[in-house]
């Protein structure tokens, strides 16, 4: 049983929904950075379920999604050392705490 790409975009529409709702919901820091992983990881599901339903003899979705994986482990990494540095400074992660960047 082949699975149909309707499965692969209602799964990542739902992990999209999720992540977005994290998104604009959360004062957490960690918590948003964790809400862009979903996002990303809908996109990569969008992007191997297009590969496969539209040429599953060629690699280009596959190449993209590890791309899109490296920019996400380097968002990733960037995201908690700043976070980390904030903290140390600051004694929280909420998001409305950190106005660093204020005049």
């Amino acid at each position: 049983m082949e699975l149909q790409l309707e499965y692969f975009l209602v799964v990542a529409a739902a992990l999209f929904c999720i992540g977005i709702y994290g998104l604009i919901t959360s004062r957490n820091a960690v918590r948003v950075l964790m809400s862009i992983e979903l996002l990303l990881n809908a996109v990569n599901l969008n992007l191997m379920g297009f590969s496969n339903y539209l040429d599953g003899n060629e690699i280009k979705g596959q190449v993209f999604t590890v791309f899109v994986i490296t920019v996400a482990a380097a968002e990733a990494a960037v995201g908690l050392a700043i976070v980390l540095t904030i903290y140390r400074n600051r004694n929280t992660v909420d998001m409305e705490e950190f106005n660093l960047l204020k005049w």
